[in-house]
């Protein structure tokens, strides 16, 4: 009964186990890089990069190219749209990221309403399709998920500073701006990898919920690493048994489940925080 219930649907769909091995390198990728959105109180730019992308993925696919082309041109739009508002104006980056998310997704709608031809492909864009992943999607993924991992390890110290105080990287000797824009681009391909597995509007949920949950209890930044990647793992896992289980969309329960763990966690150390006193 156990094994029919927690481990048969992975052995005898093997679109599943594709699913459960793409998930979980998502998972990596954005504990990564949502540990240093967390620390950082980059949430609202990881959300406007989430939805910005959609304009370009709706322009790649009316021109035939890979959707992942298309997210990739919206998320770097989105990132030097953001710079150059912030240098050209008096205006706070906060406030500049509000009116490119706003802008990006309303350019996005606007297209999609325009054609017929997003029928499935809207529905694919905004959740993703994490069940009819193939065998080139994970190797590429993987290798994104590697290249992300080496950018953290090579600028974790100047990344650490930049978690306290811009100035105190700038005294350290690491320029902020530039391990700034670093930070944004690993922002951006954590976005643009992980957007056809959940999907755009998913995305930010596991960039943000393992994040937050290990924030609750880690100490140092790898620990919240590793923490977070094994919260992503576990949700998508989860996620996954309650998409088979249930009939339910795979992308969205594992977004769910990266969130109720959240609150039983929060939960859990409120109460533990109330016996110790």
């Amino acid at each position: 009964m156990i094994l029919d219930t927690f481990i048969a649907p992975f052995t005898a769909n093997p679109f599943m186990v594709y699913a459960l091995m793409a998930g979980v390198l998502v998972s990596i990728a954005c504990g990564i890089v949502g540990t240093f959105v967390v620390l950082r109180g980059l949430a609202f730019i990881g959300d406007a990069l989430a939805h910005g992308v959609l304009p370009g993925v709706a322009v790649a696919i009316l021109l035939g190219l890979p959707g992942m082309v298309g997210a990739s041109v919206g998320a770097l739009a989105m990132i030097f749209g953001i710079g150059f508002i912030t240098r050209r104006s008096n205006l706070s980056s906060d406030t500049a990221i509000g009116l490119l998310f706003v802008a990006m997704l309303a350019l996005g709608v606007a297209i999609v309403s325009r054609s017929h031809a997003f029928s499935g492909d809207l529905v694919r864009i905004l959740f993703g399709e994490i069940l009819g992943i193939r065998t080139g999607e994970i190797v590429g993924q993987l290798v994104a998920t590697i290249l992300i991992g080496a950018i953290a390890i090579v600028c974790y110290r100047p990344f650490l500073l930049l978690c306290f105080s811009a100035e105190q990287a700038e005294v350290s000797g690491f320029p902020s701006r530039r391990y700034h824009a670093i930070m944004l681009l690993m922002i951006a391909m954590t976005v643009v990898v992980s957007f056809r597995t959940v999907g755009t509007l998913l995305v930010f949920g596991m960039l943000l919920a393992p994040a937050a949950t290990a924030a609750l209890f880690s100490r140092k930044i790898t620990t919240m690493i590793l923490t977070a990647s094994l919260i992503g793992a576990f949700s998508v896992y989860t996620g996954l048994l309650a998409s088979y289980h249930f009939n339910l969309a795979a992308g969205a329960s594992i977004t769910l489940a990266a969130s109720i763990i959240f609150f039983i966690m929060l939960g859990a150390k409120r109460v533990s925080q109330g016996v110790a006193r």
